[in-house]
């Protein structure tokens, strides 16, 4: 019978005619036979089985054995002995050997039939023990998930004792081995069915065997772990992990986490393998494994390590949300590596040129996973705007890209940060605050928040690109008996001569420390200004005088040389005067007093009236008029709030120009020549419009000049009528600073709720600003002969004395007492020819477009624009501007000072340092680039430590460049057509 059935299937007959002669062969075979028929059966049946070259042949073979096994089992159970198993285990069976593919479901298939026979234990003791040395053969997936469906139908054959936690261990290696061979969608599905099958095994055996789990998670912690392997190890590891019960997960991390033989190159690559099993597809609880890790590094403070990890990893996580099949797990680690990484913005600004794309592909795909993806993202994105402000040229196309998303409230922002951070003490992560490789490419360098110091930082930023200030100060002689001023000094020569990309001012700081500040909370710029900049005048005016290196020019009256070197120089630089008048309204007398000031506080108009700003003339003091009647139309009259109201009203005060003027245009203040040399319209050089009820510096300016009446409470006490009385007091400026500082008051208490708030108007800042100066009639008539940059009113009194912005410092936040502080800063100076005796303003064009502006916020220092000023309070509602720094440009009032400064920066160039700074910045930079060399031998070792991953970014440029394809964006894919998945998985 066997020779028919050998013949009928190597015939060259039809499939159907073999098949209707092969089932009569079997039919018979169902009858009782001869034991060497069965035998011979038996063989024919084996070889078609495991030598077939077609699936038909395998077919039959596995029919005839069924059979077989049915009818005859006695012959059976002679013929599927030990010995014949353990030869085709070993040595496997015809010319092909131990190539042959299907031993083992050979094998699955005869167990069936001989469960109960007597020959069983000993088949079962056998196969335990083969199984075991097959696995430490390391099978390929398919081969291993056959064995694992043996085992799976024939628990009996599962390694037992100590033998099962090595079969476990080994199984976990193979694992580690598993690699796809195609790309064909279809091999990569049947490449994951053959994992899932070999880690559902591990399962089955944890369930049995629990103490099989942590000796297993060992194993699989020590091959994720290893420096030492070529390539690193499947991601198909991720699938055992997904079966280790969620109750262990607190005291396995306790126990890796404290575990101090793991060295920190070993964690790194451990947690670095596992953040790349986000894009195993069919893993459970994986996202949870690695967070629970990364929180476990962070109670043992193991920050260097969680710094590496993340920033060499979290692009790749975030490449994986365009993949709806493993996009919410990516989203899980990728919230909690950005919200507790709040020491640096590194971690955020690495994403930030991929989220627009991003957000585009998510919106298109248009599934319920992607919409709720998009929410949760853009409440990650604003989390992020929160912690790390500042940055507004940078954030403004994200902005745009999710502005039509939800915006979380603040407390929600406070509580995701707040409950995400590594560690509630900022000092703990003090020494990772600069990791900047080298210096910014604007040559300059920024300051290391200490702990909500950037308040101090964009103050000393500011005042360092102050440049006739700075000049000054550096210009100081060793042993001037000024330690702050000393100390400003050599913190002014680093951020000069420095090679870090970043300095800390710790020493300045605990010297000007305002001994009411609270340490480390947020504190007012403004308020740490003012007190820095009367310490610096208190600690010169008690004695401590600065040697100056000016040389004072011959034609420098003795009066006037007298009145400048008794100046200090906080009084040169910053110091103004201004003239306070009041008016008695009964008896018409007028007191004044004269006082300085080193900057104007400017408040805001009441919100129902708005003062106008394209106007302007100087005001003129009214002399007592014989008939009280007629003081209706005085300015002394006028309230503050009334001046928009009234067309008889003086015209306002302060005048603000745009970027450029138009060629031939006066700037003369008379009200005849209202527009003509004024921006009307601050944002029209800029292309935009400002808003109808938005404010600019001169309607603040003017609303701080005009008259204002004194009743009821705030009456005056008036010596001529000895009672209080009804008054109108005005503010006139006498002296015009050399740098203006101008704080626009933002904030005021609420007694509801006993905070301070903060005004978020926006407010337009002009780049050239007019102040109008009383001046005596031989200065006014002085400075109308010299031109357009000091105009003057014949007969007004006054002269305008014309300022360039040269800083803005910002204050992102809704209150003084939290937010972040940043500054834009450019260096204005006076262009002077050689041989002149003035010194001559720069022309429109330069002081508005060519002199570069610079964002400073804290480390970070980049290149910026005038236009990024004026509009970041329209990208960013609570980013406005605060204090304000304009220097005057040369005219009548400063010339004196200015030549002064002009013939010192002529005769010394830049300043001089004493030996004691040079040598002390010498040898820091000699210690920077040690410290470099030491960093970049570690991070050598930390980097080729962690799995490389060269590839992450094709997601996103698949994505931009093929639209119509299904790629890893169209929820129908599944994530992707077969390359995408591909790419996604492997």
């Amino acid at each position: 019978m066997d020779k028919i059935l050998e013949a009928v299937v190597m015939s060259s007959y039809p499939n159907n005619v073999k098949q209707g002669l092969v089932r009569r062969v079997i039919e018979a075979a169902k009858q009782p036979m001869d034991s060497e028929q069965c035998w011979s059966m038996l063989e024919l049946s084996t070889k078609l089985y495991l030598t077939g070259d077609t699936k038909y042949k395998r077919e039959i073979g596995k029919e005839v054995l069924e059979v077989y096994g049915h009818y005859h089992p006695e012959e059976f159970e002679e013929f599927f002995n030990v010995r014949f198993l353990l030869s085709l285990l070993q040595e496997g069976y015809g010319p092909l050997g131990k190539r042959s593919h299907y031993i083992l479901d050979y094998i699955q298939l005869g167990l069936q039939f001989i469960l109960e026979s007597p020959s069983a234990n000993s088949i079962f003791s056998l196969l335990r023990i083969e199984v075991l040395r097959k696995v430490c053969e390391r099978p390929s997936p398919k081969q291993c998930a056959k064995i694992s469906r043996l085992l799976v139908q024939h628990p009996q054959c599962i390694p037992s004792g100590k033998h099962q936690l090595l079969f476990c261990q080994q199984l976990i290696r193979c694992i580690g081995h598993f690699q796809c061979a195609s790309e064909r969608e279809e091999d990569i599905m049947e490449f994951l069915e053959q994992v899932n099958k070999v880690s559902g095994l591990l399962q089955r055996i944890w369930r049995t065997q629990t103490s099989a789990i942590l000796p297993s998670l060992k194993e699989l912690f020590t091959i994720i772990s290893s420096t030492e392997e070529q390539e690193a190890p499947s991601n198909a590891l991720a699938s055992v992990v997904q079966f280790v019960p969620l109750e262990l997960m607190d005291s396995v991390i306790r126990n890796l986490t404290n575990d101090d033989s793991i060295t920190d190159v070993q964690m790194m690559t451990a947690i670095g393998r596992m953040i790349d099993w986000v894009s195993w597809p069919l893993g459970k609880n994986i996202d949870k494994w690695i967070i629970a890790l990364l929180k476990g590094l962070a109670a043992v403070k193991k920050f260097s390590i969680l710094i590496e990890v993340t920033l060499s990893k979290i692009e790749k996580v975030f490449s994986k949300l365009l993949y709806p099949i493993v996009r919410e797990g990516a989203l899980s680690v990728l919230q909690y590596m950005l919200l507790s990484f709040q020491h640096s913005h590194e971690a955020f600004h690495l994403l930030l040129p991929h989220i627009p794309r991003l957000v585009t592909s998510l919106k298109k795909e248009d599934s319920n996973s992607a919409t709720s993806s998009l929410e949760q993202l853009a409440e990650l994105i604003h989390c992020m705007f929160f912690r790390f402000s500042g940055f507004p040229d940078l954030y403004e196309p994200v902005l745009d890209a999710v502005k039509a998303l939800p915006i979380p409230n603040e407390d929600r922002i406070k509580h995701l940060l707040g409950q995400n951070a590594w560690t509630s003490q900022k000092n703990e992560l003090a020494c990772f605050y600069p990791r900047l490789a080298s210096k910014s490419e604007t040559g300059k360098i920024g300051l290391i928040n200490l702990g909500n110091t950037c308040y101090m930082n964009s103050i000393i930023q500011s005042l360092f690109m102050a440049s006739d200030f700075r000049h000054s100060v550096l210009n100081l002689t060793e042993g001037n008996s000024q330690p702050l001023m000393t100390k400003l000094q050599w913190l002014f020569a680093f951020l000069e001569h420095s090679q870090r990309p970043a300095i800390s001012p710790e020493t300045f700081l605990s010297a000007s420390w305002p001994p009411w500040f609270t340490p480390g909370a947020q504190q007012d710029c403004s308020e740490y200004l003012k007190y820095l900049l009367d310490r610096l005048h208190e600690e010169e005016k008690t004695g401590k005088r600065i040697y100056q290196k000016l040389k004072e020019s011959s034609l420098m009256s003795q009066a006037v040389e007298h009145h400048y070197l008794n100046k200090t120089l906080i009084e040169k630089m910053f110091g103004g005067k201004m003239m306070t008048k009041i008016r008695c309204l009964k008896c018409m007398n007028v007191s004044s007093r004269e006082e300085a000031f080193t900057d104007l506080s400017l408040a805001f108009p009441p919100p129902d009236r708005h003062v106008p700003g394209s106007k302007s003339v100087c005001p003129q003091f009214i002399e007592p008029s014989e008939n009280p009647s007629q003081l209706t139309g005085s300015p002394w009259i006028q309230r503050k709030a009334s001046m928009a109201e009234d067309p008889t009203a003086p015209p306002v005060l302060g005048e603000m120009w745009g970027l450029q003027e138009p060629r031939g245009a006066t700037r003369s203040l008379s009200g005849d020549a209202v527009g003509v040399g004024a921006a009307k319209d601050p944002l029209s050089s800029l292309g935009g419009q400002a808003p109808k009820d938005s404010r600019s510096v001169p309607d603040l300016i003017n609303y701080f000049l005009s008259p204002e009446r004194l009743t009821a409470e705030n009456k005056y006490h008036c010596e001529r009528c000895a009672s209080l009385q009804e008054a109108e007091k005005v503010a006139e400026l006498t002296e015009g600073p050399h740098y203006l500082i101008l704080t626009l008051l933002r904030f005021s208490f609420d007694p509801r709720t006993m905070k301070r708030k903060k005004i978020l108007d926006n407010v337009s800042i002009p780049v050239v600003l007019k102040l109008p100066i009383l001046a005596t009639p031989e200065e006014t008539e002085e400075v109308c002969q010299r031109g357009k940059d000091g105009a003057a009113v014949p007969g007004s009194g006054f002269t305008s004395v014309v300022y360039d912005l040269c800083s803005v410092v910002v204050h992102s936040g809704i209150s003084s007492e939290s937010g972040h502080y940043y500054c834009y800063s450019r260096e204005c100076t006076d262009t002077i020819p050689h041989g002149d005796r003035l010194p001559k303003a720069a022309s429109d064009k330069q002081e508005g477009v060519e002199i570069q502006w610079y964002l400073f916020n804290d480390t970070r220092v980049s290149f910026s624009s005038f236009e990024s000023v004026s509009n970041v309070t329209s990208f960013f509602p609570k980013d406005t501007a605060y204090v304000l720094f304009y220097r005057q440009r040369a005219g009548r009032q400063s010339c004196l000072l200015h030549e002064a400064l002009a013939e010192a920066g002529h005769l010394h160039g830049e300043p001089s340092l004493h030996k004691d700074l040079m040598e002390a910045i010498a040898r820091d930079n000699i210690l920077y680039l040690q410290e470099q060399e030491k960093e970049a031998r570690n991070r050598a070792a930390y980097i080729s430590a962690l799995p490389k991953s060269p590839l992450w970014w094709r997601d996103f440029d698949r994505d931009k460049d093929d639209d119509n394809s299904s790629g890893g964006c169209s929820p129908a894919a599944g994530g992707g057509g077969s390359g995408s998945f591909h790419g996604l998985v492997f």
